[in-house]
Formats: structure tokens, sequence, C-alpha cells
């Protein structure tokens, strides 16, 4: 069911909802709620996180340094444009400006691929040195009891978020293929709303796993 006002077509209405405004506020409240979920499932690693620095704070203090800052300064810097860049296609949606859209989205998804290289090089890294959780810990720069604790947190919490990175970027692509199908405008943008959001949380976990495991 689909209804029009002043000539431009209204999104897609699902039979359930009455209006347009009641799906939208539907939606978007769903999202919250979700990105809620989600940013409990990450408090839980930062708790466990502060637990084991109080306990291991000798090793936790030695792991850090040995990580590639480089590489947790320069995804930063791109997860940070990439949240400008989603949020200027939002914007532009909104202005009816698909093309504009279309390049911010492709863009953020190239940042996305960015972030997951230059993770993937720093795990290379890791690997070859023996820096890896639990019984497999074999790094002989850092001996301190609770080293390999420190790697499990490193692996898990980055890996997890990784794994968000894949989700959405995957997300923003089918948003991307849509865009240019035409199906989004200035009337129906809200998935476009979402998937940002989605990416902002993204970015939002990353700014606090950065200072904890690579400069606290």
């Amino acid at each position: 069911m689909s209804s029009s006002e002043g000539g431009l077509t209204k999104p897609h209405l699902a039979h359930h909802f009455e209006t347009i405004e009641k799906q939208d506020y539907a939606v978007r409240l769903g999202m919250w709620l979700f990105l809620g979920t989600e940013v409990l499932l990450f408090a839980g690693l930062f708790l466990g996180y502060t637990v084991y620095r109080h306990f291991y704070y000798e090793a936790f203090h030695e792991a850090s340094r040995h990580l590639d800052l480089w590489a947790g300064t320069t995804n930063t810097i791109i997860l940070i444009t990439s949240s400008l860049s989603v949020a200027l296609a939002y914007h532009a949606i909104k202005q009816n400006k698909k093309r504009q859209c279309a390049a911010l989205l492709i863009f953020t998804v190239f940042c996305a691929f960015a972030f997951l290289a230059i993770k993937a090089i720093e795990y290379h890294h890791k690997f070859q040195e023996g820096a890896l959780p639990g019984a497999f810990y074999h790094y002989a720069e850092v001996t301190a009891p609770g080293a390999n604790l420190y790697y499990t947190i490193y692996f898990l919490s980055t890996g997890l978020h990784a794994l968000h990175v894949i989700i959405g970027m995957s997300i923003l692509i089918w948003i991307l293929a849509r865009v240019l199908k035409g199906e989004f405008s200035a009337t129906n943008y809200v998935p476009v709303e979402l998937g940002g959001l989605y990416w902002h949380l993204v970015d939002l976990v990353w700014i606090f796993l950065f200072p904890l495991l690579y400069l606290i």
C-alpha cells in the first residue's frame, strides 16, 4: 500500500501501520532499542577489560605498548571520516541528491574495506609475533603474568568490532544498491538514516576501544 500527497509518492507503507509517520516512528524506535543492546554487549567487554586490568596492571600496560599504534590511529581517522561521509549521505538523500548520496556511500564502504585491511595486517603481525590469546600465547617480548589475558580481550573485542564493521558495510552496500535504483528519495529516506545510525555505533565503539587498548 502506498499513498501520495501533493503529487509526491509516499514511501511504502506496511499494511499493519495506519500512517507513514507511525511506521517511521516504529522503525526508528526499534533501531534505537537494538543499538542499546549493542552498547550493553560492548559494555560487558569494557567491564571485563577494567577488572582484568586492575589485577594484571603491569602485563596490560606492557602489552599495550607493543600494539601497532600506527594501525590503531589510522583506523580511528578512517572511521571518523566514514562517519562524516555517511552523515553527509543522509543529508544528501533528504535533499533528493541521489548521486551525491551514492558517491558518499561508496566512499564510506571504501573506508570500511580500508579499516578491515589495516586490521588484517595488524592481526597478521600479532600472529607472527606469537601475541595470541589464551594458551596460544608465546610472545617473548611480554612475559608478565596476565599478558595472554590482554591479548584474549584484544582479539575478542577487536574481532567482534570487525564483525560489526562487516555487517555495517553490508547494510550500506544494500542501501547503496537501492539508492542507485532510485528507490530512496527526499520522501523515503528512513533506511538510509537507520543504516547511518548503525555505522555511527561502529564508529563510537572504536572510539572507546582505541584508547583502552592502544593508549591507556
